[in-house]
């Protein structure tokens, strides 16, 4: 994959923290599973309803890909599709844009 760009879909509470500590080490889902997900543009919406529908007081962080080096691995996931997963912690100096979506 190519893209510039990929999306760290967040909660609020984990938003304040991310925003206090300047890093994040992932949602309780991308411990368990050894790596921080994200999805590219294209994949976005699929994952908001699939894993955070109902839910309010979203963040949505749009994630620089080439700030998070050799970490960043795509890989198959949901349907065969190539996701981005981050093998480390999300330095918030690679973050370049936040959209809440209430």
């Amino acid at each position: 994959m190519n893209a510039a760009t990929a999306f760290k879909v967040l909660t609020a509470p984990q938003w304040t923290d991310f925003e206090r500590e300047r890093v994040f080490r992932g949602a309780p889902v991308d411990i368990a599973d050894g790596y921080i997900h994200l999805s590219a543009a294209d994949q976005l919406e699929a994952t908001l309803e699939k894993h955070f529908a109902g839910q309010s007081g979203l963040v949505v962080a749009e994630v620089d890909l080439a700030a998070l080096g050799d970490a960043l691995r795509w890989e198959e996931a949901r349907g065969g599709a190539l996701f981005p997963h981050l093998y480390g912690e999300l330095p918030m100096t690679a973050v370049i844009g936040v959209t809440r979506r209430d």
